[in-house]
């Protein structure tokens, strides 16, 4: 039998290898020189081995990911015409945000393959819609998975959709009622991503605003999770490395909590590219920052992924950026062969630790959200939008200061970059109106670059 190539070497520790950096940094400072601290409070090291992964807990990925393409749906008929053209194109699940309840799901779904699992966002919370999906389900037999989220409706408007003990009452409903969907909940955590939150507060906060859901249920001593999933949507940004880390560290600290309630314990996970760090200098760079984010996802362990139009923060639903955006996807899987390797991200050692670390200060995070009344009395004080604003200005500054760098935009600019057409409206407009307390607020870190270069 051959011998191990690796036991011809000696077994270097971690404390060896250390000193020889020392030695060759010649009086240099190790941890000023070779430490990277993280938005995160996680200081990154210069190099880790096995003795950093012991005893960290495994982690089950799914075997592969489904590729996904998001519509938003203003006619049934064109909204099903867009999604079979789109699963003939590639796609392998077909995510419909529907905006109002006069669309018709029976003609929305029809003549989709049992094969094609379809995830539903409404931007209404209707129990008589719920119903109509669950009949679809049970008589063609479709996976469909409802993303109700009325947190993400009060933490994202200042509001409810109607007020909470009438929302929480028709998410009940919609629970009961429901017996075939595949999923009745979803927590949303592009949200805090996208208004600037570290990644540590982004598990924490998603965190506790799924145990609101769990501790309603709860308190009900009914629970509809004991069969159905909790759909988790993330927004991925171009860390690559932590991102990878974050998906991973959902999937430890969602089985920690679950273990607690009588609910499954696999995390359902949806994941996209992030709006935060999308340009529209140069913006056709877009198109490798998403590539690089679907990969974190994949490498992660996301169930699903949609990818992000390069072009969708100023351009309309196009032909040619939906095709390149599912096309990235279906390059990733059948030419870069991402999908041939069983949770490949295990066994890294720079990664596992990431994770742990992640999950470790995401769980003392949580824990203090809940010591001080859980996160919709911290959303309703201020508290949650306050630390928000704080980790955004942070980041905001690195970037002003070219520390985070998006390529065309605060580093390699072309002064002579002629703009694209707006379609849509790319910088945030002050809308005043009354809400029940101060709305969480998305924002991109080039937007004041953008607007002294119009």
């Amino acid at each position: 039998m051959t011998k191990s190539l690796f036991e011809s070497f000696d077994e270097v520790s971690a404390k060896q290898w250390k000193q020889k950096i020392q030695f060759d940094l010649k009086g240099a400072d190790y941890n000023e020189a070779l430490i990277f601290k993280s938005l995160e409070g996680i200081d990154v090291k210069p190099f880790y081995n096995q003795e950093d992964i012991a005893n960290i807990a495994d982690i089950e990925n799914p075997s592969s990911w489904r590729n996904a393409i998001k519509i938003y749906v203003e006619k049934a008929s064109l909204g099903n015409q867009q999604g079979l053209n789109r699963v003939n194109k590639g796609a392998e699940s077909v995510f419909f945000v529907i905006q109002e309840e006069d669309i018709d799901p029976d003609i929305l779904l029809q003549k989709f393959s049992t094969e094609i699992p379809i995830y539903i966002q409404t931007e209404f919370l209707s129990t008589t819609y719920a119903r109509q999906l669950d009949v679809i389900a049970k008589t063609s037999g479709l996976s469909i998975y409802l993303l109700n989220d009325n947190i993400h409706q009060l933490a994202s408007t200042g509001n409810w959709f109607q007020n909470l003990n009438s929302d929480f009452s028709a998410v009940e409903e919609i629970a009961k009622q429901s017996n075939t969907l595949k999923s009745t909940i979803s927590v949303d955590l592009s949200l805090y991503q996208n208004a600037g939150a570290t990644m540590v507060q982004q598990l924490a906060y998603s965190l506790a605003h799924a145990n609101e859901y769990l501790n309603f249920f709860n308190t009900k001593n009914f629970n509809s999770l004991e069969n159905n999933e909790i759909v988790f949507k993330v927004s991925v940004g171009g860390n690559y490395f932590f991102e990878i880390a974050k998906i991973r560290a959902l999937r430890l600290l969602w089985s920690s909590l679950s273990s607690e309630y009588n609910v499954l314990d696999s995390c359902h996970i949806l994941a996209f590219p992030s709006h935060r760090n999308k340009t529209i200098l140069d913006y056709n760079v877009n198109m490798l920052r998403t590539t690089t984010e679907c990969m974190s996802a994949i490498l992660g362990g996301a169930d699903t992924i949609h990818n992000l139009p390069y072009d969708d923060i100023y351009n309309l639903e196009n032909d040619f950026g939906t095709r390149i955006s599912i096309n990235q996807l279906l390059i990733l899987k059948n030419e870069s062969y991402f999908d041939l390797v069983n949770n490949p991200a295990s066994g890294s050692y720079y990664i596992e630790t990431l994770t742990n670390q992640l999950a470790e200060e995401a769980l003392l995070l949580f824990k203090n959200l809940e010591k001080g009344g859980g996160f919709l009395n911290q959303l309703k004080s201020g508290n949650i939008q306050k630390k928000l604003k704080e980790s955004a200005k942070k980041e905001q500054e690195l970037f002003d200061n070219s520390e985070i760098v998006l390529t065309g935009s605060n580093k390699y600019q072309n002064t002579e970059e002629i703009l694209p057409v707006f379609q849509k409206q790319v910088f945030l407009s002050k809308n005043v109106r009354k809400t029940l307390l101060e709305p969480i607020i998305k924002s991109r870190l080039s937007e004041i670059i953008e607007k002294k270069s119009q």
